[in-house]
């Protein structure tokens, strides 16, 4: 699917034409420059290779260096691969945030935040336990049994218990776009997006 990258800026609120107030997103969509142009002759598949922020040359590897130089841009700090693009790019052109003017909806992916080791209840929406007296205190966020002690003799794989919670690929589909401000390369999707202010995301048509 055609895109971009973005970084998400964080959330607001505009007004509809109908005076309703619509929650959303603000992403800085790009621009992106194209770093590899990958064909099926050389590669085996066609797609481009686009690359978003800047990153400091001391913190660059001399291959990546060398494969920014032959784009003849800066060192960047995302790259990501995109396929499906109606323009033929060359190496080293610039796509930015008018790529989806009259898009309408756009599917987007990020990365969501790290809540750490969480219990059952928050995890995976367990009740608890719901009585409070008969002799039970200690135990109203516990997930219970988890299974039988001679049949099976064992905890079935794939049993829903504490862990860690979060820091997962998202994908978000289908979100509207209520303003694109090619000035600024910003992008206003409705709705909210996975991950943390400044977090990178991928924006697809």
């Amino acid at each position: 699917m055609p895109g971009l990258i973005g970084k998400k800026i964080g959330m607001t609120s505009v007004f509809s034409a109908e005076g309703r107030n619509v929650p959303c997103t603000v992403i800085e969509a790009g621009p992106c420059v194209v770093t590899q142009v990958k064909t099926i002759e050389n590669d085996g598949y066609a797609a481009l290779q686009l690359g978003f922020g800047e990153a400091k040359e001391k913190n660059t590897t001399k291959p990546l260096m060398g494969h920014f130089k032959k784009a003849g841009t800066t060192p960047k700090r995302k790259l990501v691969e995109f396929s499906g693009y109606d323009v033929d790019y060359k190496l080293g052109e610039v796509i930015d945030v008018t790529l989806f003017d009259g898009a309408g909806f756009v599917d987007v992916i990020g990365t969501s935040k790290g809540k750490g080791f969480q219990g059952v209840v928050r995890r995976h929406g367990f009740g608890g336990v719901g009585q409070s007296t008969h002799g039970q205190h200690n135990r109203l966020r516990k997930p219970g049994s988890i299974g039988a002690c001679s049949t099976p003799a064992r905890v079935f794989k794939g049993m829903r218990m504490g862990g860690r919670m979060g820091g997962d690929r998202v994908t978000v589909q289908n979100l509207q776009i209520l303003k694109v401000i090619p000035e600024n390369h910003l992008l206003l999707v409705k709705g909210s997006i996975p991950g943390a202010k400044g977090s990178y995301v991928i924006i697809e048509k």
